[in-house]
């Protein structure tokens, strides 16, 4: 497998390096982690300031009474929040989780509530080096709005003179990417729960008009039941018009619009979904060429070719994502209504889905 590149003209220059014989791992931090199945209200968020100093205020979330994250008035109808003002002090740090271009992510314990999450360390002069502040802004916009089963979870951020800290969900089973290159490529039955779940994931986001961009197996993690979890949201874009044109995201990973320099929607969701599949049951993505031009190639000829011993119906299913016209790909709830997913996928949902009170969160 080779490295795959976050394909972005301004942050990368011109210079393009040659695909490496092993992909090692994400480029960009896709270390997020955190306990699956953990029920914590998000605070109110605070937005970055462009100088990542002041704070603007967002209209408050509902949020349970009493938490270890804040602490809620009794009001039954309108409850009045007080926001914790967090600091390094407020938390015992464990073990590193991983490490990434712009810090590092650590298991972390809330001393309060005892609650384990992670905590990921930014620096704010990488950050800066790199120009990529608005980037870390935007993730923190949308991620912090998003509450779904199979995303992961961003509860809050707090920052210092040097270093800025997101506090997110641990996902104790790791990273996807890690279990697909152990095994080198899922079951049927696999894949399909994890295209059932991403397809439900990306269903929510772009009701909330939030394309993501960059799906691909680093950027997922698999919580305490093997349920999987979106957790990178660095090219996500919320977008009402719903017509973009940067070129971002994975090389392997580019739909044809892209790669032609064409306006692209939420669509391109639709398209990853498929690659993603493929690299679910063969243990590579279809595309995938020694040099870059061949791998644009390949994406504008749509140029795919199943192995004997893929199923009819998973290749159905990527065929019908695979499109060159965004038009023309399957609808994400098309994706879940398959019957290659439908038969094979054996979805867990984490306890406060399946109405289970375990895991509701930091002891109040």
């Amino acid at each position: 497998m080779t490295t795959k590149e976050n394909w972005d003209p301004q942050r990368l220059g011109s210079s393009k390096k040659p695909l490496t014989p092993k992909r090692l791992g994400s480029p960009k931090p896709c270390l997020k982690k955190q306990l699956s199945g953990s029920s914590i209200p998000v605070p109110p968020i605070a937005l970055f300031s462009k100088n990542m100093s002041k704070v603007a205020t967002v209209a408050p979330h509902t949020t349970a009474q009493g938490s270890g994250f804040q602490r809620a008035a009794t009001e039954p109808e309108s409850q009045q929040l007080l926001v914790k003002n967090w600091s390094i002090e407020n938390f015992d740090i464990g073990r590193p989780l991983g490490k990434g271009k712009f810090g590092n992510v650590y298991m972390a314990r809330e001393r309060e509530s005892k609650f384990i999450l992670a905590l990921k360390v930014l620096f704010k002069s990488h950050l800066e080096k790199e120009n990529v502040e608005h980037q870390l802004r935007r993730e923190v916009e949308i991620q912090s709005h998003l509450k779904h089963p199979n995303i992961l979870r961003l509860y809050n951020y707090f920052f210092d003179r040097t270093r800025i800290y997101l506090m997110l969900e641990y996902a104790p089973r790791g990273e996807l990417y890690k279990e697909l290159q152990k095994h080198g490529c899922f079951s049927e039955q696999q894949s399909a729960t994890y295209m059932l779940e991403l397809a439900d994931a990306l269903r929510y986001c772009h009701l909330k008009k939030v394309i993501h961009r960059d799906i691909k197996p680093e950027n997922l993690l698999l919580g305490l039941r093997g349920e999987l979890k979106i957790a990178d949201f660095g090219w996500s874009v919320h977008a009402p018009s719903s017509r973009r044109k940067t070129l971002c995201g994975t090389l392997d990973y580019l739909p044809p619009e892209m790669v032609e320099g064409r306006l692209h929607d939420e669509k391109v969701d639709l398209w990853c979904l498929g690659i993603l599949c493929y690299e679910f049951l063969v243990g590579h993505p279809p595309f995938e060429s020694p040099s870059h031009q061949e791998t644009y190639r390949k994406i504008c000829k749509v140029d795919i070719h199943f192995p004997a011993s893929m199923s009819e119906g998973a290749k159905t299913l990527i065929s019908q994502l695979l499109r060159h016209n965004p038009g023309l790909r399957l609808p994400l709830k098309g994706v879940m209504e398959h019957p290659w997913v439908k038969s094979n996928a054996r979805r867990l949902l984490p306890p406060e889905c399946a109405g289970s009170s375990e895991n509701e969160g930091p002891p109040r």
